[in-house]
């Protein structure tokens, strides 16, 4: 087994996306994760179209290089189990509502007495503390409670729904694995485990960043087109004459520069850095003019060998044909049952000594029943 948290082994009690998300990257990372699942209530994932091969695409990615133990944890047997097993490991990492572990008789403080190095870590949607703590939410509701929907989109328009669930990878998933690798680095000094509480609504408000800074401490209430880079300025998707899209990115005096000079519009290079909203005005409607009159492989001709920060906007499908994503191995075959195997997004993160492998597709439910139990 090879990548940098070869040691690391995590029971896995997540459901959907935010935990299994999480776990897959450290089970990418080389961590032995157990996951555990009722056979009595669905994860979606298992079930969710498109399939490939009897397998939901979902499922197959987000469960990748797990094993996994299907367990009805309302059964005391169940139970004894799972505390059987916990000695053994070095993470729990969780996603249900505050308490429900507790009600199980496997919350942290069951389990930090029978293993006082474990690392448990809890992700919900609103925190274990607060008002909200006990709320049902997606991650359109924690976006919109963090503030984060109410300066996205256009003026007039509304926030825009997503084409990723931000608060629940970059929020739920990333700042998990973030915390547990930090309790590791803490037991490795101390030899002591804790609890980790994440909250997706918390970990989305974090990430307004720069919008957040100029609020709190600058009095700046962010709206939608009201900023350098939500679309108050020349910083802006402009569509091409053939309905495709071009990302322009093109801030710095350098980049503006070569932008106005290839579009064919040298006299707006002043207004690139200017503060004036009716400057910004007119030169986002300039470039708008000239990227309308080509299609989109006219642009990318034209850009392919400019240093502008101008790039298309490719489909999915594109982008993973993309040679940029190609050479960084970011398309890759994992393994499946049949002796086959199914392209999947790799693992964004490169090690020089100790590299991920996504070592084969999310299992069938119980599957390693047999071997973590001893029946």
């Amino acid at each position: 087994m090879s990548g940098p948290l070869s040691h690391l082994k995590v029971l896995d009690f997540t459901t959907l996306l935010p935990g299994p998300y999480a776990t897959m990257m450290l089970a990418d990372m080389g961590a032995d994760v157990l996951r555990v699942e009722a056979p009595g209530r669905l994860d979606l994932t298992r079930v969710m179209p498109p399939h490939d091969r009897g397998v939901s695409t979902a499922h197959a990615y987000l469960n990748r290089g797990k094993r996994s133990l299907g367990l009805d944890l309302k059964k005391p047997e169940s139970v004894q189990a799972i505390k059987a097993l916990v000695a053994d490991y070095d993470v729990v990492i969780e996603q249900f509502r505050p308490g429900v572990m507790d009600r199980l008789g496997l919350g942290y403080d069951v389990l930090n007495a029978l293993n006082p190095g474990l690392i448990y870590c809890a992700i919900t949607g609103y925190g274990q503390t607060g008002p909200y703590r006990d709320r049902a939410g997606h991650d359109i509701n924690y976006l919109a409670l963090a503030g984060v929907s109410s300066h996205s989109g256009r003026r007039g328009e509304g926030p825009p729904p997503l084409g990723i669930q931000v608060a629940d990878v970059a929020g739920g998933s990333h700042h998990a694995v973030m915390g547990i690798l930090a309790a590791v680095v803490h037991r490795q000094q101390t030899g002591e485990g804790q609890f980790i509480d994440v909250s997706m609504t918390d970990a989305a408000f974090a990430l307004n960043g720069m919008a957040g800074a100029a609020c709190l401490a600058g009095g700046a209430e962010p709206e939608p087109e009201g900023s350098l880079l939500n679309g108050g300025s020349f910083y802006d998707y402009y569509r091409t004459a053939d309905g495709r899209w071009l990302s322009v990115g093109s801030l710095e005096p350098q980049f503006c520069g070569r932008l106005c000079d290839l579009l064919g519009i040298p006299e707006m290079k002043s207004y690139g850095l200017s503060q004036n909203s009716a400057h910004q005005a007119e030169l986002k409607a300039a470039i708008k003019a000239a990227i309308s009159k080509q299609d989109l492989a006219h642009w990318e001709s034209v850009f392919a060998h400019q240093d502008a920060c101008v790039e298309p906007v490719l489909t999915l499908s594109e982008a993973a044909r993309h040679p940029q994503l190609q050479v960084r191995d970011m398309v890759i075959e994992v393994a499946c049952d049949d002796g086959g195997s199914q392209r999947q997004l790799g693992h964004p993160i490169k090690f020089s000594r100790t590299p991920c492998q996504s070592r084969y597709i999310g299992k069938k439910l119980g599957a390693d029943n047999d071997e973590v139990l001893g029946n």
